[in-house]
């Protein structure tokens, strides 16, 4: 209901007459039943006058003080000083409140009685009933507060209600095809993750039990991805998503590029790394934040990532690292990890001064290789591989905020990117950009390892490559589609329409595009992206279906 009478009138609006300025910040309005009646003297297509405003204001004030005097007879000064607050907030409330029919009640100079701290008994009783039905108290007429926060609260009912009405607008996460995030997880979890909400995983000392299951989880990452370093020293972190963890990989590289150049007498003041222009948005961010020079490879109709030789024409003596991408947003496909560690080998023999890293952009594949493709080499088994990136709320299968970022062995992090702190109780190492964060996602990936196993994972990648070839065959049989995305991949279908041509093979404009589709299928309620594709294949738009 709070949704619904959003769009029928506003609370926030300003009196110019009262407030030339505009700069007066009026309360939201919330509205009892209690407080209509002090206004009613004023009705629909009455302008009232500024002598009927000021009786108004006294009748409403007189009325608030004589219901607060009933109950205490002996306390008239500080009725009277309550009955004066009221007076006082009554003339500062400067907004236009509107009936829920969406015509004005005209109360314009004041407003119903708002919640102030001397509210009368009457109304604040009201206000905090829990015995109250949510929609029998008045709340549901007026809109939820947009820009102010109300001097007074509400029932938890009626808050918790107003922001569920308010999300009806949003999509089912269930048929959001665009997302690659995990929006379902078994109840168990849930619950072990809604008893973990008041723990702090940066309190190492005060939550030691939840710190070991961190180092677990990086411990069995390092493990599936071949690290060489001993488990139990493996070197990672979690992180919320693979932005934080992108941040980290990449500012470890530019760091120990920086070290090499001062230590041979180089300027070290024009860091550049080379991508792929099918790079997640992170990556840009990466660079603009932390000013490295983007070097990228273009893609075109046909290429839709990075290739070694394209890259290798990228790189010189101030780049800092290569990415490699492991499961492309736009598309799904795998860049050839293997071909760009064999360039890199090249490259630093002929220059062993330079020794560019690479880093594995794993957000989407970290979790598909190990168990689709156990044979495809792309992680640690590669020697120029330094550092991965994996977001365990994608196929991890963990609700969103959970990233990992892990690296070759210990030598790899900059000794200036770790932080000792003992201001929590003990010295405590931290290698994030976050410092406070909840345990909930790093007990539910714990729990999911456990959970599913090597096998159950297996099965679980298994599954849903199967639906995405039987999705991809369907849309092939309509014959009006091309499928973009590639076998070896994350599970989804990439497609977008054929050219339409007449019998005598001249193109014909079909009249509607990629984007029409999919604004015909969010009428069903069902979220398939349109978008294009990179820089230097824009003309290409696809549709993108995420199977998860």
């Amino acid at each position: 209901m709070f949704g619904a009478t959003r769009s029928l009138f506003t609370l926030d609006t300003m009196l110019t007459d009262s407030d030339p300025s505009g700069a007066f910040a009026c309360d939201p309005l919330f509205v009892t039943a209690v407080s209509l009646p002090a206004c009613s003297r004023i009705t629909r297509g009455d302008k009232p006058s500024s002598t009927n405003t000021s009786e108004s204001l006294r009748d409403s004030s007189s009325m608030a003080m004589k219901a607060t005097s009933a109950d205490s007879p002996s306390a008239d000064a500080a009725n009277a000083s309550t009955g004066s607050a009221q007076a006082a907030h009554l003339v500062n409330d400067k907004c236009i409140a509107e009936h829920a029919s969406g015509l004005p009640l005209n109360l314009e100079g004041i407003r119903t009685l708002s919640f102030g701290d001397d509210a009368p008994d009457e109304l604040r009783d009201l206000e905090h009933a829990s015995g109250m039905h949510v929609f029998s108290a008045g709340y549901d007429v007026y809109a939820l507060p947009k820009h102010h926060m109300p001097r007074r609260g509400m029932p938890a009912a009626v808050a918790a209600q107003g922001i569920t009405d308010l999300r009806q607008l949003d999509h089912n996460p269930r048929l959001n095809m665009a997302s690659f995030v995990t929006t379902w997880m078994e109840p168990e979890v849930t619950a072990l993750m809604q008893d973990c909400l008041n723990v702090n995983i940066v309190d190492m000392d005060e939550y030691p039990s939840t710190t070991d299951i961190h180092n677990r989880c990086v411990s069995m990452l390092a493990q599936l991805y071949n690290c060489p370093t001993p488990l139990d020293k493996a070197v990672g972190s979690g992180t919320v998503g693979s932005s934080e963890a992108i941040m980290l990989a990449g500012l470890a590289m530019k760091k120990k590029w920086q070290a090499r150049r001062k230590a041979a007498g180089l300027p070290a003041d024009k860091p550049n790394m080379v991508m792929s222009y099918a790079v997640q948005v992170c990556w840009e961010k990466f660079c603009r934040y932390w000013d490295v020079a983007e070097a990228y490879v273009p893609v075109e109709e046909g290429r839709y990532g990075i290739t070694p030789e394209l890259a290798r024409q990228k790189i010189d003596e101030n780049t800092i690292g290569v990415v490699g991408i492991l499961g492309s947003t736009y598309n799904g496909e795998f860049e050839d990890i293997q071909g760009l560690n064999d360039m890199l080998e090249e490259v630093n023999k002929e220059h062993p001064d330079w020794q560019v890293p690479l880093h594995v952009d794993a957000a989407s594949g970290g979790f598909i290789a190990p168990f689709s493709f156990p044979d495809l080499a792309w992680d640690f088994r590669l020697k120029w591989v330094k550092s991965i990136n994996v977001s365990g709320h994608k196929y991890g299968l963990v609700y969103p905020g959970m990233g990992w970022v892990l690296w070759r062995e210990p030598g790899d992090v900059p000794q200036d990117m770790v932080f000792h702190l003992n201001y929590l109780g003990s010295d405590q190492a931290s290698i994030t950009l976050n410092f406070s964060r909840g345990a909930a996602n790093v007990v539910a990936q714990y729990y999911q390892l456990l959970r599913l196993g090597r096998d159950g994972y297996t099965s679980v990648m298994a599954n849903l490559a199967t639906i995405a070839r039987s999705l991809a065959d369907g849309i092939l049989a309509t014959g009006e589609f091309e499928v973009l995305s590639k076998p070896h991949g994350v599970p989804l279908v990439a497609f977008r329409l054929k050219q339409k041509m007449d019998e005598d093979g001249n193109e014909v404009e079909r009249g509607y595009d990629e984007y029409d589709v999919s604004d015909r299928l969010k009428e069903h309620g069902w979220v398939l992206p349109a978008y294009t594709m990179a820089p230097n294949a824009r003309h290409v738009k696809l549709l993108r279906a995420v199977i998860r």
